[in-house]
């Protein structure tokens, strides 16, 4: 064949493997949260690395582009950590990863997940502050990070989340005051319960310093 009807032949047969390789990048970046975790009973063990892309794998679903929109993993008897990878799956709607026992910080680069709009990591053991990278969520509806160790103040920068409708972050080690704009004036105080909290209707009812 000529080089120029071989040129031809490949650039369509290369552009064609384009999205392919865009949604391997998610898959890459799930194998990546699987070796971070510990799996006792095998529920990540349809994680095959050597797929184009993670359509087939159990707990997780895509949309018609192929591309990760939801990750369920709630009540998996998982363990282990999470990892900045999690920022590259751009189109995720749904991450589902409560009662289990995850630990270590929430990472940073889930502010990177534009499309988010539920973001479920109760029951675990997360630790560390809450990250303000959070308030770029804008689509965020449902943030529940109730039951973990959390620490520090809850970041004035989440009340920018006008779409948020539920916020729980009762039973962790926060401190400060609960703030009162954006949709934190329609959440109900048992959402900040077991805190060191200081807001109108939890004032003096548990022996702490309020500061943080």
């Amino acid at each position: 064949m000529a080089p120029r009807s071989l040129f031809y032949v490949l650039v369509p047969f290369l552009l064609s493997l384009t999205p392919a390789l865009s949604t391997n990048s998610e898959g890459n970046a799930l194998h990546a949260l699987r070796s971070r975790l510990s799996d006792p009973t095998n529920v990540l063990q349809s994680w095959d690395p050597t797929l184009v892309n993670p359509c087939t794998w159990f707990h997780v679903t895509c949309d018609s582009n192929s591309h990760v929109i939801r990750l369920d993993l709630g009540n998996s008897n998982i363990s282990g950590a999470l990892g900045s990878e999690l920022g590259e799956l751009k189109r995720l709607q749904y991450l589902e990863l409560y009662r289990n026992e995850i630990g270590g910080k929430i990472p940073k680069a889930l502010g990177k997940l534009k499309n988010l709009v539920s973001m479920d990591l109760y029951e675990n053991r997360f630790e560390g502050e809450i990250p303000k990278s959070l308030s770029k969520l804008k689509s965020l509806r449902f943030l529940r990070l109730s039951n973990n160790k959390l620490t520090g103040s809850i970041p004035r920068e989440l009340t920018n989340l006008s779409n948020l409708k539920v916020f729980d972050v009762s039973s962790n080690n926060l401190c400060g005051t609960i703030p009162v704009d954006g949709p934190f004036s329609t959440f109900p105080m048992e959402s900040f319960e077991n805190n060191r909290l200081n807001g109108p209707e939890l004032k003096g009812l548990v022996p702490y310093d309020f500061g943080c």
